[in-house]
C-alpha cells in the first residue's frame, strides 16, 4: 500500500485537494475538526469527482474506488503514518501554528509539511518548527480539483530534498506547478494581481470608468492572451521590449503606487462584503445570480483546462 496524505482542513480548498489527490490514486487521511464537518465536506468531494467523471478525465467508478482510499478523522494520530501532510487551514498565523505544532507531534521527522497559503511568508512559519528544513509552501486555486496551477514557495529554510519532493507530487497530480524560489509577500501571481486589482481600483477613483467597464475591459484583452502566454511572452509577441520601453516612459509615472488599502475596497471590507459568499461585493448578487457566475467560472476552467493540456502538456 502506497504512503498515504495527510490534508488538515476541509474547507472549500482542502475538499479540492482531497478530490484531486484521491483521483490520482492516493490514500487521503482528511483532518477536520468535526464530525460534522466531514459529513459537509463529503458530498462535495464526490461531487468533484463526479465532474472528473462527467469530463473523461476519469473512470466511471472512480467515486466508488475513492471512498476506499479517504479515511475522515478528527484526531492527529492517524496522520503518523503520512509521508507528506497538507496544511489547509485559515490564514492565521497562529492557527497554522497550533496545527503545526500537533503535526510535529505525530509525524516522522522526515515528513514533509506543505502549507496551502496565499499571504503568510514561509519563513515566518518556519521559525518555530522543529525540523523547519521540511516545510514548504503550496498555493492552490479554486477548484482544485481542476486547475493546473500549483504554486510552490521555498522558504529561508527549505530544503532541495523537500522541494523536489513536493514538486514530484505536484506533476504526479497534473499540475504544471511554479517555483517561487524566494519567500516575498504574495508570491508571484498574487503580487501581480493585487497591482492590477489596485490599478483598477484607482481608475474607478479617478472617475475613468466604473467597475463594469473595466471588468468588460480586461476580460476582453487579459482573456484573450492570459492562457496562452503570460506578460513577457504577450511583450514580445506585441511589438517587443523596444516598443513598450518607449509606452511605459510615458505611462508609468501616472500609475497608481499607494501602500495603504484602496478606499473602495475598504469600506466594502468593512462592510463583510465576501462577494458571493454572502451576495454583496463590488456587485449585488441573486441566489439565481450567484449559481450562474459559478458554473460560468466552472466552465471557463475546465475550457482553458483542456485547451491548455493540448497546447502545453505538464511535462
Amino acid at each position: 500500500m502506497s504512503v498515504p496524505i495527510g490534508v488538515v482542513g476541509m474547507g472549500l480548498l482542502g475538499r479540492g485537494i482531497t478530490a484531486c489527490l484521491l483521483e490520482r490514486g492516493h490514500q487521503v487521511v482528511a483532518v477536520a475538526r468535526t464530525a460534522d464537518r466531514h459529513a459537509q465536506a463529503l458530498p462535495i468531494i464526490e461531487q468533484m469527482l463526479g465532474e472528473l467523471i462527467e469530463r473523461g478525465v476519469a473512470p466511471p467508478d472512480l467515486t466508488a474506488r475513492c471512498r476506499e482510499r479517504l479515511e475522515q478523522v478528527t484526531t492527529w494520530e492517524p496522520l503518523a503514518p503520512c509521508g507528506l501532510v497538507i496544511e489547509s487551514v485559515s490564514d492565521d498565523l497562529a492557527v497554522k501554528q497550533s496545527v503545526f505544532d500537533e503535526l510535529e507531534r505525530v509525524v516522522a521527522c522526515d515528513a514533509v509539511i506543505a502549507s496551502n497559503t496565499s499571504a503568510i511568508p514561509i519563513s515566518v512559519l518556519q521559525q518555530t518548527r522543529q525540523h523547519p528544513a521540511r516545510f514548504v509552501g503550496m498555493h492552490w486555486a479554486e477548484p482544485a480539483h481542476a486547475t493546473r496551477f500549483l504554486e510552490l514557495i521555498r522558504g529561508e529554510q527549505t530544503s532541495d530534498e523537500t522541494l523536489r519532493r513536493t514538486e514530484e507530487l505536484a506533476r504526479r497530480l497534473g499540475k504544471d506547478p511554479t517555483i517561487c524560489q524566494q519567500d516575498i509577500p504574495g508570491f508571484i501571481v498574487n503580487r501581480l494581481g493585487y497591482a492590477l486589482y489596485r490599478e483598477a481600483l484607482h481608475l474607478v477613483e479617478l472617475g475613468v470608468a466604473d467597475c463594469a467597464t473595466i471588468d468588460r475591459s480586461v476580460r476582453n484583452t487579459l482573456g484573450l492572451w492570459a492562457a496562452c502566454c503570460g506578460p513577457f511572452r504577450w511583450i514580445d509577441l506585441t511589438g517587443g521590449p523596444a516598443l513598450y520601453a518607449r509606452s511605459m516612459e510615458r505611462v508609468l509615472p501616472t500609475l497608481c503606487h499607494d501602500a495603504a488599502i484602496p478606499p473602495a475596497l475598504a469600506n466594502l471590507a468593512d462592510q463583510d462584503a465576501r462577494g458571493i459568499v454572502n451576495g454583496r461585493g463590488f456587485y449585488e448578487y441573486t441566489a439565481e445570480e450567484i449559481r450562474a457566475w459559478e458554473q460560468r467560472q466552472r466552465r471557463h476552467t475546465w475550457m482553458v483546462k483542456e485547451w491548455l493540456d493540448a497546447e502545453f502538456p505538464v511535462e
